[in-house]
């Protein structure tokens, strides 16, 4: 098993911050969505330090993935028969979203302070509110969070979208250096 990047595909270690963080947004999405299916109490308290526990690991995995990037460069980006727009456009559509990786938790992290409520890290300590609850302020933040968290989760799958068709269609190595060797 190959740890480090190579020339020919993704380390261990990146594929696996990589699914990790797929992981995470898809069941930090899916609570946020769902949230009211939860009777109301000690069940959907539960459900929102799941909700709120997952942000917090995908800023802490994606703060590791940074450093790792910075040590050990991604491989070079597969050539195909497409255009050099189309690179900048993938490489642009990466760039959002690793800044929609950040706003979302951060946004979340806003919503909770503004219900006046602790931020609870994972379930070790919590981090008093610095503000008193407002509910316009959060209504607002709430609506934020809401609509970056939606924007994150389509870009993704377009992200998902694009590995398939350059696995299918163009028939390149792109989605393959980024799964586990066999």
């Amino acid at each position: 098993m190959q740890w480090r990047n190579s020339t020919e595909g993704y380390g261990a270690v990146p594929q696996m911050m990589h699914w990790i963080t797929v992981v995470l947004v898809i069941l930090a999405w899916l609570l946020g969505q769902f949230d009211d299916i939860f009777p109301k109490g000690v069940a959907r308290a539960a459900s929102l330090f799941v909700h709120i526990s997952a942000g917090l690991a995908v800023i802490s995995i994606l703060v590791l993935r940074l450093f790792w990037r910075l040590a050990d460069p991604p491989p070079p980006i597969e050539r195909t028969i497409l255009s050099v727009w189309v690179d900048r456009a993938g490489r642009l559509a990466h760039y959002v979203l690793y800044a929609l990786l950040i706003a979302v938790p951060v946004s979340g992290i806003i919503l909770q302070f503004s219900r006046g409520d602790a931020l609870p890290l994972f379930g070790l300590v919590q981090i008093a509110s610095p503000w008193v609850g407002d509910r316009a302020f959060e209504h607002t933040v709430k609506e934020i969070h809401e609509v970056m968290a939606n924007a994150l989760v389509i870009l993704a799958a377009f992200h998902a979208a694009a590995a398939l068709v350059h696995h299918w269609v163009l028939r390149d190595r792109t989605l393959v250096r980024m799964l586990p060797r066999a």
